[in-house]
């Protein structure tokens, strides 16, 4: 009888499924140079590859403790939330993936926007969260980096946008593109009252977000290799029906052509930020 003969299957030593369930987890792949790195190495370097300098994508409140004094910030109107204008259908409801994008991100939108110290200068500062759905720009995004500036035009308190975006999201339509002219139009009063305004761009910074207050910087300034652009590479190829240049659309290549003023490290940015706003605004009193 086969079933009375039959083998029984091996079982995983317990000492090596102890070890395994260890280690799992410590080390990640570079998405560049596709080394092995010690993830405890990569936290500790910034999420900066130590191998290649490739630079990982990090969320906002990450972003927010690497810029602002002793990590702390002041958040404003965390409570405002898409009403679904549209009551838009894809795949699914768009209030259930906002739904599920609140839950998974533990915000409201896809954008902090806060006031702190950078140096020991006040400052607003709004980043954008990319997993927030790919940090797309609809009516509540709009809003808070207006009432962002309309706190530093108030204030006389510089203003930095840290950007990591797909573009205008398209669920809410008219209204996510009225976003564009609305914050545009703000800028333009800052610009007026003469308070400085510090664009970073992070990978990737495409869209809407790219055609309207990501490049309307005082000083516009990105992460090494990181994607910046309006239409992606693929569909301007498809379009033109030539093949683009190498590197095309990376901060480098927009730095070489005059869309940008630096790229700058993520260990140096903040520095970099304070010496710029030294410069536009005199030393710190």
């Amino acid at each position: 009888m086969a079933w009375f003969t039959r083998s029984k299957p091996t079982r995983q030593p317990a000492a090596e499924e102890e070890r395994r369930v260890r280690t799992e987890g410590l080390w990640t792949k570079c998405d560049h140079c596709r080394q092995i790195i010690w993830r405890k190495a990569l936290e500790d370097n910034l999420q900066v590859c130590p191998k290649c300098d490739f630079h990982f994508k990090i969320d906002a409140v990450t972003r927010l403790r690497l810029l602002l004094d002793d990590g702390r910030w002041e958040e404003y109107d965390s409570d405002l939330v898409s009403t679904d204008p549209l009551e838009f259908v894809d795949q699914r409801p768009y209030k259930e993936r906002l739904a599920a994008m609140q839950q998974a991100t533990s915000l409201k939108d896809a954008v902090i926007a806060a006031s702190g110290r950078l140096q020991s200068r006040p400052v607003q500062i709004c980043v954008l969260e990319l997993k927030f759905i790919g940090g797309s720009m609809g009516a509540v995004l709009g809003e808070k980096i207006t009432r962002a500036i309309e706190r530093s035009l108030a204030r006389r308190e510089p203003l930095i946008i840290v950007s990591a975006s797909g573009g205008a999201r398209m669920q809410e339509g008219a209204v996510s593109l009225m976003q564009m002219a609305k914050v545009s139009a703000a800028l333009m009063r800052l610009d007026q009252a003469r308070v400085p305004f510090i664009s970073v761009l992070t990978d990737p910074t495409t869209g809407g977000v790219t055609a309207s207050f990501a490049m309307l910087g005082d000083l516009n300034i990105a992460e090494p290799g990181a994607l910046i652009g309006f239409a992606g590479p693929r569909v301007i190829e498809q379009t033109i029906r030539q093949k683009l240049p190498e590197g095309f659309q990376r901060a480098e290549f927009l730095l070489q052509h005059g869309f940008l003023d630096a790229v700058v490290r993520r260990h140096d940015m903040k520095p970099f930020i304070a010496r710029a706003l030294d410069f536009f605004c005199g030393p710190v009193h």
